[in-house]
């Protein structure tokens, strides 16, 4: 419905437009451009007096007949077969303006009208160009080289190339080819050699069209690689060469043939896409200036390392910047690796000590069992001990290395156990077996006058006046 209604508009704007001349006595022919695969009108009109009788012609070729009231399309050409039609209710009313669906490449020429009725005959002529719109250029880029391409394009448009900075003219030669394909349709590429110099240059390619109605700009930078040490946070710079209105913005990662898509925005809607969430952002306020740089919260060196691709797309412009990203391994401090080699030196340590009280820790509780035996049987012997305290600390004198050495054991494993041994009585005497433990007493007689003058007793004493215990060890 509002097809038919936009083509009644045109209709009478052209119907119009015809009378107006014929008004002044004079037809200028009348110039129409139509769009390749849209429908066109080539307009027509006349004054109506009763029956009408219409031709249309592309130069002598019949495209369209009207008489005794309907269409006849005995002598119509085949190139528009299915293809033209009449208003044929505005007829009546001086409309023989004739409608072409999808317009061909082949469609463009020049067209006549002719009308005929009760009061003379009537011929005007129409000049009908055809173009086809620029819908993208493609931008690709090599070490060496940087193409420009658009394809299904009519007529053939104008390439220019600029850089940002500046480059001289005759740095900037390119190779242009056209090709037609069957629907006369041009497909036109241009190639631009890179000079080893401007390898970080903004490379700017602009098709223009030939009616200079569409100016479509394609810029791309390459991006010196950037690295950075794995969960430090990463900024990858992409900023638009100018100021765009509406605009959206793609951030695409490529890794190992892999291609996703990460985030996108729409300056339009402020809808934001980010499938990388909680790792990539953008800055909402720089993204109204036209900086959509992405940052990384915490890289990571295997799953954040390649290639990312910023494009920013305007009204037929588009902005692209590739940059490739390798993060590293974290690496340690000077500081971090004395921690560690302090931590492993404790922890070995810490080892030692625990595999030391493991194996003596057996074998003290073997001395102890032993040492118990030996005294129970000892004293189921009948022996009489007149101080068994006296007894244990002969037998603790004659074992004092051992104890010593157990004891500086315990002492050195205090962290992990908080026990160690305060006295002797901790430590436990291993005894071996068949050792007699005996207390010699000697039968007091007179005192024997020595060198001094002084009398001594027969008895061993230990120096503090208490009878000594012997152990014979056979």
């Amino acid at each position: 419905m509002a097809e038919t209604h936009s083509i009644t508009i045109m209709l009478l704007i052209f119907s119009g437009k015809l009378f107006m001349a014929d008004s002044k006595g004079f037809f200028p022919e009348a110039n129409v451009t139509c769009i390749i695969h849209d429908d066109c009108i080539l307009p027509c009109s006349f004054r109506p007096t009763g029956t009408v009788v219409i031709h249309w012609y592309k130069q002598q070729i019949p495209v369209h007949s009207y008489y005794y009231n309907k269409d006849q399309f005995g002598l119509q050409n085949k190139h528009f077969s299915g293809r033209t039609y009449l208003f044929n209710s505005h007829i009546p009313h001086g409309n023989a303006s004739l409608l072409l669906r999808r317009v061909k490449v082949q469609d463009k020429g020049r067209y006549k009208c002719y009308t005929s009725t009760r009061k003379g005959n009537q011929e005007i002529f129409v000049n009908l160009e055809v173009k086809a719109l620029i819908q993208s250029v493609i931008m690709e880029m090599s070490d060496e080289m940087v193409t420009c391409s658009s394809q299904n394009v009519y007529p053939v448009p104008q390439v220019t190339w600029a850089t940002d900075p500046p480059s001289a003219q005759d740095a900037l030669e390119n190779a242009t080819i056209k090709i037609t394909d069957h629907k006369g349709l041009f497909t036109v590429e241009s190639t631009l050699r890179i000079l080893s110099n401007h390898s970080n240059y903004t490379f700017f390619c602009s098709f223009i069209s030939a009616d200079k109605t569409q100016v479509w700009t394609v810029s791309r930078k390459n991006q010196e690689s950037i690295t950075q040490e794995e969960g430090h946070a990463l900024s990858i710079p992409c900023i638009a060469p100018q100021s765009l209105q509406n605009f959206s913005l793609s951030w695409t990662f490529t890794s190992s043939s892999e291609f996703t898509v990460i985030l996108r925005y729409d300056s339009r809607t402020r809808h934001t896409f980010i499938l990388w969430e909680g790792q990539a952002e953008l800055d909402q306020d720089l993204l109204l200036l036209g900086d959509g740089s992405l940052l990384l919260h915490k890289p990571d060196s295997e799953e954040h390392s390649g290639t990312y691709t910023c494009t920013l797309s305007g009204l037929q412009s588009r902005h692209i910047v590739l940059t490739k990203v390798n993060i590293t391994v974290a690496s340690i401090s000077v500081d971090e690796q004395s921690v560690q080699r302090s931590w492993w030196s404790t922890a070995a340590s810490a080892a030692f000590v625990l595999f030391t009280i493991m194996l003596a820790l057996p074998q003290c509780v073997r001395q102890r069992g032993t040492a118990m035996e030996a005294s129970h049987r000892y004293n189921g012997a009948g022996l009489v001990h007149k101080d068994q305290n006296t007894t244990a600390l002969y037998i603790n004198r004659q074992h004092g290395v051992e104890c010593n050495t157990l004891q500086l054991q315990f002492e050195a494993q205090d962290e992990l156990s908080g026990s160690v041994p305060k006295t002797a009585e901790d430590c436990t005497v291993d005894v071996p077996a068949g050792t007699k433990i005996e207390e010699e007493e000697k039968t007091v007689g007179p005192p024997v006058e020595g060198n001094d003058g002084l009398q001594s007793s027969s008895l061993d004493k230990d120096g503090f006046g208490n009878i000594e215990p012997r152990l014979h060890i056979p």
